[in-house]
């Protein structure tokens, strides 16, 4: 029986939350750390990583357990950047999802420390997997692909290259480059880790990559609408950031509807890749559709 998107997703979510806490409350190490690092994994938010990774693995018919270990790794990674992002030094915000930010509650030093230890400790969830159907060969490629998509070359080189680009007004592609490393990198891992998990052939792959590029650049360009015309409280944080930054963004370079009708090429772009793949991928197909249409 094929599931839908508004069954799915808050049971995944639901799974997703209760599985994400005892990645750090067991680990030995000062309370105040611990304490720190699972308020901002508790903060909410939409999960959309991880649940990418399960619908993935639903879409090819696979256990979807066998996906939640890397989808709570890859929130921990997304969390740990969420943490420095909203730092003085970068940001500068004051609210994330709706809650005061890390640093606002347990100063700028533990903050930083406890991005660092999700940062550090989400590798350490892949390997110690304990399900057999997770092979070592299947761990070794999803920490290779992991590290490129979070690193240098991937959403770190991309939050340098987003912060270098204030108070520059860049093209199209340059745009576009910023944000496939910033922000599309990570959600095309999240569908390649569900590909990995589920055996998929390699030139499913490819389609898949092809597929989470379009859905990650999308994602963002829906970013850039939200923070013109977003309501504060669902969305929860400040609107109108990247306007007070001097940031280029597609409404800036594109207009408005320059941008929507941006986000619809690649939501078209998205969809067509994924007719390609041989997997039953009508989940991931009406997740295009939220990301297309979401309002936070």
């Amino acid at each position: 029986m094929t599931v839908t998107l508004n069954d799915f997703l808050p049971s995944r979510k639901k799974i997703i939350e209760e599985s994400l806490p005892n990645f750090i409350k067991y680990l030995e190490a000062p309370e105040t750390l611990k304490e720190s690092m699972l308020y901002s994994l508790n903060a909410g938010g939409k999960r959309l990583r991880p649940i990418l990774v399960l619908a993935t693995l639903q879409a090819y018919g696979k256990n979807e357990e066998l996906g939640i270990a890397v989808g709570c790794a890859i929130e921990m990674l997304h969390t740990y950047s969420l943490i420095h992002d909203d730092l003085p030094c970068m940001d500068d915000d004051d609210l994330r999802r709706g809650k005061p930010t890390n640093h606002k509650v347990f100063g700028e030093a533990l903050a930083v420390l406890a991005g660092d230890g999700l940062l550090t400790q989400c590798f350490s969830v892949i390997v110690n997997e304990k399900n057999p159907e997770v092979t070592a060969e299947m761990k070794i490629r999803l920490i290779s692909e992991f590290v490129k998509a979070a690193g240098p070359e991937g959403m770190v080189g991309g939050q340098v290259l987003d912060m270098e680009a204030e108070t520059k007004t860049l093209t199209l592609p340059e745009l576009e480059y910023v944000h496939e490393n910033k922000t599309a990198k990570l959600l095309m891992f999240s569908i390649i880790a569900g590909a990995i998990l589920a055996d998929a052939s390699e030139s499913d792959i490819q389609y898949l990559r092809t597929f989470a590029f379009h859905l990650g650049i999308a994602f963002q360009i829906r970013d850039d609408i939200l923070d013109i015309e977003g309501n504060e409280e669902l969305i929860g944080k400040r609107v109108g950031s990247d306007s007070s930054n001097e940031k280029t963004t597609y409404p800036s370079l594109l207009t408005m509807s320059g941008a929507k009708e941006k986000l619809a090429e690649h939501i078209a772009e998205a969809k067509s890749a994924l007719r390609n793949v041989t997997a039953d991928a009508s989940l991931l197909e009406e997740i295009c559709d939220l990301i297309a249409s979401r309002d936070h």
